[in-house]
Order: C-alpha cells, then structure tokens, then sequence
C-alpha cells in the first residue's frame, strides 16, 4: 500500500499518536488508532495533560482517575504503550512551544516512530490545548523529517455541530486528504473507559453520529 492513497491509512511500522488531553485519543482519533493497530502499526500515545482541569465528574483525585481512564482505554484501542505527562490543562498554549517540541521529539526517537498523528490545527474545538498538541506534532516533524497525518471533520460535519451546538467547531480544509472507512466497536469500548467525561447528552455523540462510520485526515507534512 502506498503512503499516497487516499482510501488507506498508510502501511507505518510505528505511528506516535500526540494528543493535549485523556480522551482525546478515544473520543477523535480512536477509530483511526485502532485502525492502524488492527493493520498492525503499532501506536504509541503521548498526552500532555492529565485533565484535571474538566468540569466533567469533577473530583479531588480527577487527574488519577483520568491516568487510569486513559491506559484502560489505550489498551481497549490496541495501543502499544502510553505516555501521560503533567503541563498544566487549559494552560498547555502558555507552555513553551520548543519545550512541547523537545518532548515530542525525545518520544518519537525513543519509540522508533516513522510517523506522527495529531488533530486538525484548529483544534477541531478551538480548544487552545488542542492546537498547541498540534503544533508541537508539526514542529517536531520538521525537526525529525517525519510525516504528520491530523485527524479533521469534513464541512458539513462542523456545520450541522456550530448549528446545533455553538461550540466553536472548525476545520482546516473543505474535504480530507485521506478519507478512510472504520470500524467504532473498539472506539465505543475506549471511550467507555473515560468513564468520568463521557456524559450524556454530550456533543461527542453527535460527532459520530453524523459521521458514521468515516473519517478524514489531512497532511499537515507529507510523506
């Protein structure tokens, strides 16, 4: 398989997955992690923060029961390994941006990662943690000469969620790069896990309701 086809995740040995928040890497990428572990590219997952900072099932020890939530969900995607580090939620973009760059950097060397997979530089919710993560991923595939693959929502999927929602939904380009067709049982299984934030009732569910069983992506930085 190529890394040009627009139907297929690319045939990686090794993909660092680079995300702001636990969840993140169950509720927008978990469909395309267990994809490419089910191709057998083995995924590891590097988070920023420990979301602590949630208003969902706000509680004194929230950071350790997200840690926990996030490697039981890990393990449900087929992940290879995790790794939680502690910058600050909601304050990840006040961070130093070389610093962020430094760590992504030091994971994918340690790792053996032939690629990186991010969110969309938006944000997918303008969620400024989201777009630092982001950003660190594309510096640090510069630095490293690496391909960067981001996880975004087609147009009409960001439209119907502004409409319905007011979250300040938003994506980078019309259509995606590669536009593949998953399977979201081991999705659903993961985002289970994250017991203390999938509420009902949240927009989450109409995200994958809408897009069923699709998902686009865009080359930030092409093979």
């Amino acid at each position: 398989m190529s890394v040009t086809d627009t139907d297929h995740l690319p045939s990686w040995t090794r993909v660092l997955v680079v995300v702001a928040h636990p969840d993140d890497e169950s509720f927008g990428l978990g469909a395309i992690i267990d994809a490419l572990a089910r191709q057998g590219t083995a995924v590891d997952i590097l988070c920023f923060t420990q979301g602590e900072a949630s208003t969902l099932g706000a509680a004194p020890d929230l950071a350790a029961i997200r840690a926990e939530e996030l490697s039981a969900a890990a393990h449900e995607l087929g992940a290879a390994s995790t790794l939680l580090l502690d910058y600050p939620d909601g304050g990840l973009a006040d961070s130093d941006a070389a610093e962020l760059r430094a760590r992504v950097v030091a994971t994918a060397r340690e790792t053996g990662a032939d690629a990186l997979l991010t969110f969309d530089p938006l944000g997918i919710t303008g969620h400024p943690d989201h777009i630092a993560a982001t950003q660190s991923a594309l510096t640090a595939g510069e630095e490293l000469d690496l391909p960067v693959l981001a996880w975004t929502l087609p147009d009409a999927v960001v439209a119907a969620l502004r409409a319905e929602t007011g979250a300040p939904f938003a994506c980078s380009r019309d259509s995606g790069d590669v536009v593949i067709q998953v399977d979201r049982q081991a999705q659903d299984r993961a985002i289970a896990k994250h017991a203390s934030q999938a509420v009902p009732g949240s927009v989450l569910w109409r995200r994958l309701e809408l897009q069923g069983d699709e998902e686009h992506l865009i080359w930030l930085r092409r093979p």
